[in-house]
């Protein structure tokens, strides 16, 4: 994603609130508002018709599709957000790819570096990067306080409990309680 930013030009069609901070080539896609409170580091891309914050953190290397909420107190750092998904309110997400019309519950957190600093291993394979997050599918529901460790690969239509640590190669339509 850095890659493909790299001759992101900054343009503003949508809203920004009085407060907010846009350092570096910052897109924001018509009928978007960018509320008061948030930072938001290039090269990042908002689609169009997305309500961001307020006091969202949004770091550079970001794609953002349209109609997405990134809610307050959340932070993403270097990840393609699809479009329809809504990350409301103090959640992190770090180096990873998000599918369509997911919806990450309050506390969501996606871990994106090891504590042993080893590269990052997804279902087996090496990365040979030492932070990577998780690739999640589209229509992925997660319950309030949910932990994604590193490397997880989450299927499409998977649903997931308050509470749950999720962790590996998870199906399509899994339903963890």
């Amino acid at each position: 994603n850095e890659t493909m930013m790299r001759g992101l030009h900054s343009y503003v069609q949508g809203s920004v609130e009085e407060g907010v901070v846009m350092k570096g080539p910052v897109s924001v896609g018509p009928g978007s508002v960018i509320r008061a409170g948030s930072y938001i580091e290039g090269p990042c891309c908002i689609g169009r018709d997305c309500r961001i914050g307020p006091h969202a953190y949004i770091r550079g290397s970001t794609s953002i599709g349209d109609d997405c909420h990134i809610g307050h107190c959340t932070e993403i750092k270097n990840s393609i957000i699809m479009s329809g998904t809504k990350i409301p309110h103090f959640n992190y997400l770090g180096d990873s790819v998000i599918g369509s019309t997911c919806n990450f519950g309050a506390g969501t957190k996606g871990a994106n570096l090891r504590l042993d600093h080893a590269n990052v291993r997804v279902c087996g394979k090496d990365t040979r990067k030492k932070k990577f997050g998780a690739v999640i599918g589209d229509n992925v529901q997660f319950g309030i306080n949910c932990s994604i460790n590193v490397g997880a690969m989450i299927g499409s239509n998977a649903q997931f409990a308050p509470n749950s640590f999720i962790e590996g190669c998870i199906g399509e339509n899994a339903i963890i309680r």
